[in-house]
Formats: structure tokens, sequence, C-alpha cells
């Protein structure tokens, strides 16, 4: 997996100060979409033990709440394959952070069998992360008074709460 950026002090993606990494490789192809470099999957650099590191000790600080995983797309299914073994770690190293995920797929997609982005993976990564910003970005439907999203059809889930339902639950900012 290759990442075009981290952000090592983000407020614009996720509740509280976050660090970000956003992964490289996009099949979405959203119209206007913000950053269509990370489209490809070979952009920026390497995502390797020393990256992981890194992160790692962006993370450690108290006055971080999380880590955000944006892209290009985290959820394309070679991503999910190399995000899974650092998330494992995240986890069971710093358990008081929390996990935003951003994809311009539909979690009920993510679920469906024979879908893509679906993977081996999938289940086990949607698993770890606490919030998922599902849906792409849609030009049409743009309207920068929204937080944490760039269009009003894209859903800020509560996978925690989603997961204790049975059923998709937004966070509550959003039930408005």
């Amino acid at each position: 997996m290759y990442y075009g950026e981290i952000k090592n002090c983000d407020i614009a993606n996720g509740e509280g100060v976050r660090v970000t990494l956003f992964v490289s490789g996009c099949t979405n192809h959203c119209e206007n979409c913000f950053q269509p470099q990370t489209w490809a999957f070979d952009y920026g650099r390497p995502f390797t033990e020393e990256t992981e590191q890194y992160l790692m000790e962006l993370l450690a600080p108290s006055y971080i709440n999380g880590l955000t995983l944006l892209g290009g797309e985290p959820f394309e299914p070679e991503n999910q394959r190399a995000l899974v073994p650092f998330l494992r770690r995240v986890r069971r190293e710093l358990p008081e952070k929390n996990i935003w995920a951003y994809s311009g797929f539909l979690y009920e997609d993510m679920l469906r069998e024979g879908s893509h982005p679906r993977c081996e993976v999938t289940d086990e990564l949607l698993g770890m992360v606490d919030v998922l910003v599902d849906g792409r970005f849609v030009e049409a439907l743009k309207d920068i008074s929204l937080r944490f999203r760039g269009s009003s059809n894209q859903r800020l889930i509560d996978l925690n709460a989603t997961r204790a339902a049975g059923a998709v639950c937004l966070l509550p900012e959003q039930k408005r």
C-alpha cells in the first residue's frame, strides 16, 4: 500500500485532534474529488514498518483523540489488507484512541458478499472502526455547512452503536 500524506494535527476529519492517514488508490473517481492524485495506487510513498511506527508515535500523546483513514480509498481490497495489521496494533497498544474511516463505498455494499470492495478482511477492518463516513462525494449535494463530510448524501455511521443494534445508527449530530 502507498499513502499520499499524514497529518499529525487534524481537526477537520473527525472529532477532536486526530492523526490522519491519506492512503493511495481509489476506483470511485468521484467528480470534483478534492484530491484526485490519490486515485493512483502507487501515488506517494510506500506504507512501511517505519511509517507505521511514525504513526504510532504521532498517536501516542494524550491530546490526540484518534486516527482517521482517508484516501484515496481505505476500503479498496488491497488497502484493507495492509490496514488491518496496522489497526490491530493501534487497538492493542492504544485502545483509548478511536478510529474514523472515510469511504466512497456504502456500508451496506461492504457487507454484501461478492460486491466490491468486500474481501476476506472487510469484517475485521469494519470491526476496528468506530465511525464510518460512507458514500461518494456528490458535487450537486455539496454543502460546506456539514461537519466531517462534503455532501449531504454521506452518512456519519456510529459503527459501535450499529453493531449493538444490528441496524445502521448515525452519529447523533446527523440525526437532525
